[in-house]
Order: structure tokens, then C-alpha cells, then sequence
């Protein structure tokens, strides 16, 4: 087990089973807060406690760890955030929960206002027997509504009956004879979630999408990818999956439904259209926009906007696939694809196919491949995270993201409560947990040469994504295909050349091929935003992805190192946190 959780041994044992201690936190808590008295709030927290802040008291995603960071972080925020009108959740009475057999804590749900809106707060306090007292493990701030504005859904949707004039207005908010407040770079799952919640905010918003459909992102992939994630985990705003949905998506079937989605929420998305040049006018403090808007015909028509916020929607890394060059390239006899280009294995009934890369994509491909009884070897380049989907997902999703649990947008909130640092430690014990349920696929992995790791610190795969965006497979079939021979392994050497019937590796082995797949990732997204932004304005922007020093993602959502200019994307299997008896009806086994 890991030791860096406040276990029991290290807290001098189990908790009183008393809840009441809740109540009289919270007064203390919010007297506190009240009085903007900091030394009282730091007298209620751990020394190596955590405060994680997302825009209530920073505008910004923050995470402070220790006292010290904690102190400083208040004296700066707090009286100017102007915190007020704490309650206890009534939804969510204090409660003690036992995530593990050695920890415990105390979570506390409430509610609060600032000056600029209102929020949700959740503290999870550990006892501490030294001292005699529960205290702040950590603590949770988050903006949840500004004042004065109301999404339009429930009592606030339209409320008047349209009589024959739906189509036509439909048509007319796609024409914005006044230019958007907002201009979204994308039309995939990252740039509807942020079209819909502006819009139902009133901002007026439009996305500009370079392919002819909503979701072709997705069905351009190849045939065989399905989603590894469940389902309860993907829901959308406003509309969620219906209760018949199949936990883990085919890609094809996800894409009708983004389709469905976007002309539902009637959202305002331009297709066939590019981003010619997106400038920032110092001066004026907004962005021109040069649009080639795709149209009937064929023909295209030049737009020029200004707009106060461009989101760039685009994915982690825009869509520029990793594609190395190596020597030979040019007289190998087959074809060379990266796997964004692959389709179907049905075109290679009889041929022999080899891989490049060994996280999802080439699992998928592969085992795609062995399905249709065609050779196919993976040449692994680095060690790979390997977790069953059967056996991990109920255990990394359980008590948030399954049949049975909290509404996702409450199974949100309790895993952003949790700092990333904190989180990770939480996975090193799933890690471990799933490793024992896989033991006999990993062994046989191993038996094979099959090279594994456990992730950053032994985390597992969420870490892997957070500062690789990949590196693992979530495994639905293709590892047993390994261990079995069906899908060949290379690994323990490089690519020296291409030969014209194959490719050579350093150790002076070679493997005949007639297709060569490069399931080799993606680049840099900064590559993709250059033909429409000045190089150098493309340079100041801050590395996107990975983790900062405080344990967030660099610059998605927040500071991109450019006033008016974010970076919006999502990346499968983003954020897994721990819940303990709370919502365990119906919970996983």
C-alpha cells in the first residue's frame, strides 16, 4: 500500500465514529473566513495540507500545499474575495467515510458567495490523534455561478411558443450580422461544451469547424476504435446519454451523437471553414479574425470579425500527428501511414503489417489486424501501462463514475476536490489493486517480453496522460493476443533503416512488411496554430500540457500566457478521484 495518504498508523489510529465534529469545524471555519482572520484558518489545517483553488479566489487553477503556501495564498486572496453567506450543503451533511481499510476521513460540503459569484467548497478533515483534533487534509474552493447571470434551462428556458418562425430564426443566428463575443477554434467534444455553456449563459458564441460534419473527427479514425472509458464519465452538458447507451462508445456511434448534440442545442457552428489569420489588435483589445466560411457550391466566403475571446478547440495537440523520418523511407516498396490515416484492416487480407508504438492506438490497430487473421507485430519503442478495462475501470471509477453514483456533475466536483498530488498517491493504491485483478494477463506479458511500467510513481495511467497525453493501453483483448503470439512483439532495439521490403532494427534483425503504421502520437499543438497566428505570439504562449510545480495542467483552461486567448481541450480519462460509503449502492465489485 502507499504510505503518502494520512493513514491510520501515521495518525495514531482510526477516528472517533462521531460526525458532529463537523458542525463545530465549520463554525470555527467560517468565523474564520468571516473575519478574514488567517492565522485561525491555518490553526484548522494540516502543516501538509492541501487548498485547492479553481477560480473562487484566484481566477486561476491553483493547488497550495503546506501552511507556508497556504498562509501566503490567503493574505493575497482572501479579504479581496470577499467570501461570504457559508452554509453547510443540505444535499451533503458532513459525513465519514472509509475509502480504505487505513484511511478515513471526514468530508464536509458547503456553500458560499464572493463578490463576483457564488460557490461550492469541500473540505476532507483526518484526526489527528497527537493533537486530539480533526484538521484539513485538504480543502476545495470552486466558482460555481456569477451574480446576475442564469443559465437558460429549467424555469429560465424560452417560455413563449414559436409559431412558424423557428427555421427562419435558426438561420439567422448562423449568419451574425454582429460579430460574436466569442469565437471557438473547433467543433469537437472540447468546443461544444464550451459553445453550449455559453450559450446558455447569453454570450454570444460561434465555432468554426474545418471539417463538413460534426464528429468527423471521429469517424475518420480507424473503424475499430471504441472508447475506453465509460460512459458515465463522458456526458456532455444539458444532455446526457440516454440510460441505453452501451458503457464504452464505438467512435462511429460517438460521432452522431455530437452530430445530435449540436443540433439539439441549436449551437452556432460554422463547417467547412478555416481560420485564414486570427490577430490581436493591442489598441482595441480584441482579436480580427479572417474566416473562410465553406458554402454551397464549393465556394467560400471571406469573413473579417472581431471578437473579445478566441478558445482554441482543437485537441491536445491539434491534430498534428508525431510522424519521425527515418532513412529508407523512400525506397520501402509498401505503405506508410501514421495511424491517423489508418482506416480498416480489411484492406490487408494477406499482407503483413507492422506498428510502431505500443499505448492505445496500437493496440486497437493491432488487435483489429489479428481479428482478420492478418501477421501483424507491434514494435515497442518504450515501456507501456498496462490495465484491463474489465477489471481496472470499476476500481479507478468506482463511488464517481458508474451505475449507481452521483449526477456527473456532483462525481465532478468530488474529483476536483482532490489536488492532484493527492490524487496521485489515490491511484498509486488503485494502481496496485488492479495489478492483482490483471496479475495473471501481466505475468503473461512479462513471460513474453512484453516491457510494462506503473506509471509516474507507480500511478497507474491517469499520470501517464496528464504528462504524456498517452503511454498506457487500457486493455480490451489485443495484451491476451500478445501473450497468445497472435499479434507479434519487437522490442529492445531501434529502427535503423527501411529496406524497400521492410524495415531493419539496430540489432540486425529485419521484419518483412507490406504496411508500416506509426501509432506514434501527436506533436506539438503550438505546429498547429501557426499558419494562423503571428510566430511570435505563438512563441510567448506557455507549454500546454504536462504538470506544473503546484500539480496542474499547464496552461488548458487557464492563463495561456495571452489576454483573451484559451486553450480548451480534454483528453480521455482525465480525472479519477476516490469516494468512500457515500454513493456505494450499486457499487462495482
Amino acid at each position: 500500500m502507499a504510505k503518502d495518504l494520512p493513514t491510520h498508523p501515521t495518525l495514531g489510529g482510526p477516528p472517533p465514529p462521531s460526525v458532529d465534529a463537523g458542525q463545530a469545524w465549520f463554525t470555527s471555519f467560517s468565523n474564520a473566513i468571516s473575519s478574514c482572520d488567517v492565522l485561525a484558518l491555518l490553526g484548522l489545517i494540516r502543516e501538509d495540507g492541501f487548498w485547492r483553488d479553481m477560480l473562487a479566489l484566484t481566477w486561476d487553477f491553483r493547488t497550495f500545499k503546506g501552511t507556508e503556501r497556504i498562509k501566503e495564498f490567503l493574505h493575497d486572496r482572501l479579504q479581496g474575495a470577499e467570501l461570504s453567506s457559508l452554509k453547510l450543503s443540505n444535499d451533503f451533511p458532513p459525513n465519514l467515510e472509509q475509502p480504505w481499510e487505513d484511511v478515513t476521513w471526514l468530508i464536509i460540503t458547503f456553500t458560499f458567495s464572493t463578490k463576483v459569484g457564488t460557490g461550492t467548497g469541500i473540505a476532507r478533515l483526518v484526526f489527528d490523534h497527537k493533537p486530539g483534533a480533526w484538521q484539513v487534509y485538504t480543502i476545495f474552493t470552486t466558482l460555481s455561478g456569477l451574480h446576475g447571470v442564469s443559465e437558460a434551462l429549467g424555469s429560465n428556458r424560452l417560455m413563449q411558443p414559436n409559431h412558424g418562425q423557428w427555421l427562419s430564426s435558426l438561420a439567422q443566428t448562423l449568419e451574425f450580422e454582429k460579430d460574436p463575443e466569442v469565437l471557438i477554434i473547433g467543433a469537437g467534444q472540447s468546443g461544444l461544451d464550451v459553445a453550449a455553456r455559453l450559450k446558455m449563459m447569453g454570450v454570444s458564441v460561434l465555432c468554426v469547424e474545418r471539417n463538413a460534419r460534426i464528429g468527423d473527427q471521429w469517424r475518420g479514425r480507424y473503424e475499430a476504435l471504441c472508447l475506453h472509458d465509460p460512459v458515465w464519465y463522458d456526458h456532455l452538458p444539458y444532455l446526457p446519454f440516454p440510460s441505453t447507451w452501451p458503457a464504452y462508445t464505438p467512435a462511429a456511434k460517438l460521432a452522431q451523437w455530437l452530430e445530435f448534440y449540436a443540433q439539439a442545442l441549436e449551437l452556432p457552428i460554422w463547417l467547412s471553414s478555416t481560420i485564414e489569420s486570427c490577430t490581436w489588435l493591442e489598441g482595441e483589445g480584441k482579436w480580427e479574425v479572417v474566416v473562410q466560411r465553406g458554402a454551397e457550391g464549393g465556394k467560400k466566403k471571406r469573413r473579417v470579425m472581431k471578437v473579445g475571446q478566441v478558445v482554441y478547440a482543437a485537441g491536445l495537440a491539434g491534430g498534428v500527428p508525431n510522424m519521425p523520418k527515418i532513412a529508407g523511407m523512400d525506397e520501402f516498396r509498401g505503405k506508410i501511414v501514421h495511424s491517423t490515416q489508418h482506416k480498416t484492416a480489411k484492406d490487408y487480407v494477406g499482407k503483413k503489417v507492422l506498428i510502431v508504438g505500443a499505448a492505445t492506438s496500437a493496440h486497437d490497430i493491432a488487435h483489429d489486424f489479428a481479428n482478420h487473421g492478418i501477421d501483424v507485430t507491434i514494435f515497442q519503442r518504450d515501456s507501456t501501462y498496462i490495465m484491463t478495462t474489465k477489471h481496472g475501470m470499476p476500481v479507478v471509477m468506482r463511488g464517481l463514475y458508474w451505475e449507481g453514483c452521483p449526477p456527473t456533475e456532483q462525481a465532478d466536483m468530488l474529483s476536483a476536490s482532490l489536488p492532484n498530488e493527492v490524487l496521485r498517491h489515490v491511484h498509486k493504491r488503485y494502481t496496485q489493486e488492479v495489478a492483482e485483478k490483471d496479475r495473471e494477463l501481466l505475468e503473461g506479458l512479462d513471460r513474453v517480453g512484453f516491457r510494462r511500467n506503473e506509471g509516474v510513481e507507480g500511478s497507474g495511467f491517469l499520470f501517464l496522460a496528464y504528462s504524456r497525453g498517452g503511454g498506457y493501453y487500457l486493455d480490451v483483448g489485443a495484451s491476451q493476443m500478445i501473450v497468445d503470439g497472435k499479434i507479434g512483439l519487437k522490442n529492445g532495439c531501434e529502427i535503423d533503416r527501411f529496406t524497400p521490403s521492410g524495415v531493419r532494427f539496430s540489432d540486425g534483425s529485419e521484419i518483412a512488411a507490406d504496411l508500416v503504421v506509426f501509432a506514434t502520437g501527436f506533436g506539438n499543438i503550438k505546429e498547429s496554430m501557426r499558419s494562423m497566428f503571428a510566430p511570435d505570439l505563438v512563441e510567448r504562449l506557455k507549454p500546454v500540457w504536462g504538470v506544473d510545480e503546484e500539480g496542474e495542467i499547464r496552461a488548458a483552461w487557464g492563463d495561456s500566457g495571452h489576454v483573451n486567448f484559451w486553450y480548451m481541450m480534454e483528453i480521455k480519462a482525465m480525472q479519477m478521484g476516490v469516494s468512500g460509503d457515500r454513493y456505494q449502492k450499486g457499487k462495482p465489485s
